[in-house]
């Protein structure tokens, strides 16, 4: 059975920085795309950034430059590094794996496997 479980969220000033850490069982990377993906009041949903199997990452524009998405297969875990922190990236940050394709910057729809979410508030 696969299961992602996400960790990392909290609260933080603008400016400041995140990790979220999404730890995958059951599932093998090869051949599938991951990603991270947020959900903001009023059900509103965004890619934020995905990654193929071999490496490959993209980004929503809104967050390129200061997010960093990662993957260590060793570990089977998958990062999200937030930088520069604005308020507007205050959101219900999810991990999701088992996508098919990878459009930049990935989607919410595209993943067979999602965590239960990490919270991130981002406060001035």
């Amino acid at each position: 059975q696969v299961r992602l479980v996400e960790s990392g969220g909290g609260s933080v000033q603008t400016g400041g920085s995140l990790t979220l850490t999404c730890e995958v069982s059951g599932y093998t990377y090869t051949g599938f795309c991951m990603g991270w993906w947020r959900l903001f009041p009023g059900k509103v949903r965004e890619g934020v950034a995905a990654i193929t199997s071999d490496g490959v990452a993209s980004y929503a524009y809104n967050v390129r430059g200061r997010f960093t998405i990662s993957q260590d297969h060793s570990k089977n875990v998958l990062y999200l590094r937030m930088d520069n922190l604005k308020r507007e990236d205050s959101a219900m940050y999810y991990c999701g794996a088992g996508a098919t394709e990878c459009p930049e910057g990935g989607r919410s729809y595209i993943y067979k496997y999602v965590g239960q979410g990490t919270q991130v508030n981002v406060s001035s």
